[in-house]
């Protein structure tokens, strides 16, 4: 697995124990808001921010797309 794949579940993982969701909750809400590939694509700067920082900038994220969506 790479190392995108594998920091993607660790993001899966905190965001779902920072809001108290299921693994399929969170895969639903990722799914729908594209958030996987955001994670993905965004790798080389995530990576290397802390736990909290990364929840929150998937609310933002998350936030923003609503808006469009």
């Amino acid at each position: 697995m790479s190392a995108e794949g594998k920091f993607l579940i660790f993001c899966l993982e905190m965001y779902k124990t920072a809001k108290s969701m299921t693994g399929k909750q969170v895969i639903a809400l990722f799914r729908r808001y594209n958030v996987i590939d955001y994670v993905v694509s965004c790798y080389d700067a995530l990576h290397t921010t802390g736990t909290n920082y990364i929840v929150e900038d998937i609310d933002l994220f998350i936030e923003a797309r609503q808006s469009v969506i």
